[in-house]
């Protein structure tokens, strides 16, 4: 049976165009389809937060602007990009994925405004924070959003493969932004992006559907009950506060929040620390800076790959998920401590492909470690949650930086300084998560187990929901 296209969505009667009525092959392709444009949507996002990074050199010679003053405002989307999240999240339980994700592209094609309008340090700090209020709810939503298109055991893959646009979103842009600024300007590059966004847009208002998987109960509605499970009638709440002060939760979190610190810093002072220490031009700075970009999509998947081969073959999530989190940061921070020791400069290139790029792949799996501590009615508000708690890595990151590189007799001496503080932060907390990440312990203490006493007290669904992945 052919996908759906376009056309059948707007016209037929309201049981054709439902998704719980279509069969499973044309739920299931237009289901990647939405996944296929949303990972767009997702690598559109991370081009406009890595454009200033681009952009930095001859950005800050324009307007006069210090180390400080940029990584200030490297930091300034990531003050609202949290807050919008914590707003978000009771949301994104309740109104249409569609029209949430529609609103925030729009919200942060609409932020390119100021910095296009008056070329100014204050018009690119109002740029970058309504930028940040934008992006802020978008990875959480996004992957929300496609859950509700795939069965449970069918949503890891989906999951993996919009997780990528992360890095992707660095591959395919960065070099074509860096030539663009040299050629036309860094205020472009900007439009450009604008542009790319309100085009994305009048698509989605189109093609943007929900899914129908809203929940476990639904899921068997629609597709039956297998042999092995029981009907499920309802889902009861934990309360978010206990989910969060699970150590489970506070470390696998904690080492994605130093991992965003990481990327971060790589998006926001790599293509500078390219041109000023290192001598390669502006164009040849984008193309470098998409180096552990790419290995960050291969990372990313591949991990994500590894820990459901891990799960199906029985092995607990502890070691499946816990242990490839705490053992990729531990490897990653290494690899930036490394990178600021060696005299080098091809040896100290590769390790910062290796330090930098493995970082964004963290946050796959750190949502999948939340989606365990949690059912499947909370998951929106508790990823939302954890992406605010996590992301905020990136308000630190531009802005301690700033002050190293500013302060540092020479600027290699101040790059060589945030890059150590970052892999070592990075390292430290890759080991505690080895230590202290245990779902199955914390899902017993959390009542989602029915084998442990508080399940009598917040009886939930016993399902391990599904995971989803960030930012």
């Amino acid at each position: 049976m052919s996908a759906p296209t376009l056309p059948d969505l707007a016209t037929g009667s309201a049981s054709a165009r439902d998704p719980r009525h279509w069969s499973s092959t044309k739920r299931n392709r237009y289901g990647w389809f939405i996944t296929v444009s949303l990972l767009f949507l997702m690598m559109l996002s991370w081009a406009d937060k890595a454009v200033l990074g681009i952009a930095a050199v001859p950005l800050m010679k324009d307007l006069g602007i210090t180390p400080e003053q940029f990584g200030l405002v490297g930091s300034a989307m990531f003050l609202t990009f949290g807050i919008a999240q914590l707003v978000a999240a009771p949301i994104a339980n309740k109104v249409s994925s569609k029209w949430i994700l529609l609103v925030l592209c729009l919200l942060w094609s609409i932020a390119q405004a100021p910095i296009l309008l008056f070329a100014s340090l204050p018009a690119l700090w109002a740029s970058r924070l309504l930028l940040g209020a934008g992006e802020g709810p978008l990875a959480p939503v996004l992957m929300h959003g496609i859950y509700k298109w795939f069965p449970e055991k069918k949503g890891a893959t989906p999951a993996a493969l919009a997780s990528s646009g992360v890095t992707l979103g660095i591959v395919a842009f960065a070099p074509v932004l860096a030539w663009v600024i040299g050629q036309f300007g860094w205020q472009t590059a900007f439009a450009l992006l604008a542009i790319i966004g309100l085009v994305w847009a009048v698509f989605w208002v189109i093609a943007g559907k929900e899914g129908p998987y809203t929940s476990r109960q639904a899921e068997q509605e629609i597709d039956g009950i297998a042999a092995d499970e029981e009907p499920v009638m309802e889902e009861r709440k934990v309360p978010y506060l206990r989910t969060i002060l699970s150590p489970s939760w506070v470390f696998a979190v904690l080492a994605s929040f130093f991992g965003y610190w990481t990327f971060t810093l790589a998006m926001s002072w790599g293509p500078a620390y390219f041109q000023n220490v290192l001598g390669f031009t502006g164009q040849q700075s984008g193309t470098m800076i998409a180096l552990p970009a790419a290995w960050g999509a291969i990372a990313t998947v591949g991990l994500s790959a590894l820990t459901q081969r891990l799960h199906i073959k029985g092995v607990p999530t502890q070691k499946a998920r816990g242990w490839v989190l705490g053992g990729s940061a531990a490897f990653a921070g290494a690899c930036l401590v490394a990178a600021t020791l060696t005299d080098s400069p091809v040896l100290s290139i590769a390790l910062m492909v290796f330090g930098f790029g493995t970082a964004p792949a963290l946050f796959a799996i750190t949502y999948l470690v939340v989606a365990e501590l949690t059912t499947i009615a909370q998951r929106g508000a508790n990823l939302s949650i954890a992406n605010a708690v996590l992301t905020t890595g990136g308000v630190f990151a531009p802005a301690v930086s700033g002050f190293l590189i500013g302060g540092a007799g020479t600027p290699a001496d101040g790059y060589k300084a945030a890059f150590a503080l970052a892999g070592g932060l990075m390292l430290a907390f890759g080991l505690l998560a080895l230590l202290f990440v245990n779902q199955q312990r914390d899902r017993r203490r959390l009542g989602l187990d029915a084998t442990h006493p508080l399940a009598s007290a917040y009886p939930v669904e016993a399902d391990t929901p599904r995971a989803a992945v960030n930012a």
